[in-house]
């Protein structure tokens, strides 16, 4: 089981000749959760004789890969839930403690199993690490055994092995993008970090631009797609694998793009419903989704963002990306407590002439440290977009590259390696004449 206590290490990248920035120093890179797939709409009622286990189920219970699962917490372990089920129907799914052994724990499972409907799986959490008992609840027909005392993300996955098809292929990681305020960079970031982990892990990556009037994919990329992920929005039922390939752009041999359209003759209605129904399919093709959201706070945009498997926010030194930073943050830290807490990318430090907040007291002020610092430099990242580049295409020995690859490495717990040079794609001014 994954250590959820996260140390925040920080990423060190240099830029050209200007007044002095303080950065922090790395510090030792967390354990990665696995990717737990969301559990069915699904009844489960629990009975527990000690408050930590009912503790721990109903934190469970809270968790994003339990949102569509109806949970009940009882007292009162095996004897309580066979009183309750002689007058009503058993849920989905029984979970239930016990501390008796031996004879009198199968004589109150043998009484449990006389008052449950077929198709009810049962749960039973134990005190004992014992595999003769394990095996002989098994063999009487006991659909898991855990043994106390539980941790939330134990539970999810034990309710995740009993109703997803072990057979099924596994679902791709997201990681979702946000801007503390508009002109962060968040966007930049994103497509960065889905070039390093395609190209350094070697690993199948599918940016998903979910701005559509104004989304930058397209340009970051030099391209210009005929149809994008806006075709699938309008009518998310009819998303499968066929359609996803051809409305998907092949950026490089492992790197594709769901664009946005970038056009403000179309009214978007965007659902939270539509875009999770997206995102579940694109999640089936690939190991890594990289989902680049606008600064927007709307239903759609929240349940996006606290559904991803890791989030990274871009703020710049000022106090409004301060104040909406620790905003996100508090958000994110109370709605998802079994997950890694979000991450800081600190952009654009050391602009000359502009008054900063220094790195360490927006650390101080946000509560936690930023996981990557990023120098002003816009002479780099201002060549990257003209020319439709990757920061590691143009300067792939460089600490800002560095710096993309150590944030790569801490969102998917896997090295990454420095790519070879590559020759320049063609310009994007050319790519804006085609457009004219």
């Amino acid at each position: 089981m994954s250590n959820l206590a996260r140390k925040e290490p920080i990423a060190e990248v240099e830029a050209p000749p200007m007044p002095e920035v303080p950065v922090l120093k790395p510090a030792a890179a967390p354990e990665t959760l696995a990717v737990v797939k969301p559990v069915p709409r699904i009844t489960i009622h629990a009975f527990c004789e000690l408050p930590g286990t009912g503790s721990a189920i109903q934190r469970a219970g809270e968790d994003r890969r339990l949102a569509k699962a109806h949970l009940a917490v009882h007292m009162g372990g095996i004897p309580a839930a066979v009183d309750q089920y002689q007058q009503s129907a058993t849920p989905n799914l029984i979970m239930v403690e016990t501390r008796s052994m031996g004879e009198e724990l199968f004589g109150q499972l043998g009484a449990l199993a006389e008052v449950c409907d077929a198709g009810t799986k049962v749960v039973v959490i134990g005190h004992m690490n014992d595999v003769s008992l394990y095996r002989e609840m098994m063999r009487q027909g006991v659909n898991e055994y855990l043994v106390a005392p539980l941790h939330p993300l134990g539970v999810i996955e034990a309710i995740s092995r009993l109703y997803i098809d072990p057979d099924a292929p596994p679902i791709g990681r997201t990681i979702a993008f946000i801007g503390a305020k508009g002109g962060t960079g968040s966007s930049t970031i994103a497509h960065n970090i889905g070039w390093c982990i395609s190209t350094g892990m070697d690993e199948d990556v599918i940016i998903t631009d979910l701005d559509l009037p104004f989304g930058t994919a397209g340009l970051d990329f030099n391209q210009d797609p005929a149809q994008g992920i806006a075709d699938a929005l309008t009518a998310p039922e009819r998303l499968d694998d066929v359609l996803l390939d051809r409305l998907l752009v092949k950026c490089s041999e492992r790197l594709s793009l769901f664009a946005a359209p970038a056009v403000l003759d179309r009214d978007f209605e965007m659902d939270p419903e539509s875009c999770e129904s997206v995102l579940d399919v694109v999640r089936e093709g690939v190991p890594c989704v990289v989902v680049d959201l606008p600064h927007v706070w709307a239903p759609w945009t929240k349940k996006v963002l606290l559904a991803a498997d890791e989030i990274v926010i871009t703020a710049t030194p000022d106090l409004a990306s301060l104040r909406n930073a620790k905003n996100i943050l508090d958000l994110t830290r109370q709605a998802r407590p079994n997950d890694n807490a979000a991450h800081i990318v600190l952009n654009q430090v050391g602009m000359p002439k502009r008054p900063e907040i220094p790195v360490k007291d927006f650390a101080e002020a946000v509560g936690t440290d930023a996981t990557l610092v990023l120098p002003f430099n816009p002479g780099l990242f201002g060549t990257a977009a003209n020319n439709g580049q990757m920061i590691e295409e143009l300067e792939p020995k460089g600490k800002t590259a560095e710096g993309f690859r150590f944030l790569a490495r801490e969102l998917c717990g896997r090295e990454t390696r420095a790519p070879k040079a590559k020759a320049a794609r063609s310009s994007m001014f050319s790519f804006l004449s085609r457009k004219g």
